[in-house]
């Protein structure tokens, strides 16, 4: 490598703005598909903590009222048919059941049991969508960004040496700038992958741990509820 190759590579800018500026059309893409996306995922992310953060709250709450000897008519005429929270909403939904199985004369209905199964069920499974909603693109930008990183560096690599061959100089000041263009897209690939997989693992369990309390919730209900049906 001469001395002139040399410090013509070193008067190159090789900053990130710079690279993006004079990276090809279908590089500048792909960093922006990638940018895009990691923001997005960032933005679900600390969406989904302050979103389970709540919910583990309510749902501690809710539990103390539920467990503090009230009775239950009491309670559910307190948080009325249409509460904000989900542990409230499965308490809702089985104890309006319960109330509109009973006929005016006060006996039961056939089947009030399964029913009221059925409507903490249905409250569970949008309680349960609501907890999931988002992580599915978190999974997808965990599988597919290094990926598609990966085809801006093939298609920056592949654009560096059409430059080589059309300037008919492999000197590193030619070659330096195309290469590190190209490997700017890897890296943001794996930014984005990253935390997306570790945090979509993470959220995950969070979501089947919080679904499971509801889950349980509402068997500890069901149970109580039984109890009064054969009584």
């Amino acid at each position: 490598m001469d001395h002139s190759s040399l410090a013509m590579a070193q008067e190159i800018d090789f900053s990130l703005l710079a690279l993006f500026v004079r990276a090809s059309f279908i590089v500048k893409l792909v960093m922006i598909i990638l940018v895009v996306a990691s923001f997005w995922s960032w933005a679900i992310i600390i969406r989904k903590f302050i979103a389970y953060r709540a919910a583990k709250i309510e749902a501690e709450q809710f539990d103390r009222a539920f467990w503090s000897g009230e009775p239950l008519d009491e309670l559910f005429d307190q948080i009325g048919p249409t509460p904000s929270g989900a542990s409230q909403k499965i308490f809702a939904a089985g104890m309006m059941e319960w109330r509109r199985s009973h006929r005016q004369d006060g006996a039961l209905i056939a089947g009030a049991q399964a029913r009221m199964e059925r409507s903490m069920d249905v409250a569970i499974l949008k309680a349960t969508e609501g907890l999931n909603y988002g992580l599915n693109f978190l999974a997808t930008v965990g599988s597919i960004s290094p990926f598609v990183g990966l085809f801006g560096t093939v298609w920056g690599i592949k654009v560096a040496f059409e430059e080589i061959a059309i300037s008919q100089n492999s000197s590193l000041a030619v070659v330096a700038p195309g290469i590190s263009e190209a490997l700017v897209a890897t890296a943001l690939g794996l930014l984005a992958a990253i935390p997306a997989v570790i945090f979509y693992n993470k959220l995950s369990s969070d979501a089947d741990r919080i679904a499971s309390n509801y889950e349980a919730f509402a068997d500890e209900f069901t149970t109580i509820l039984s109890r009064q049906l054969d009584g």
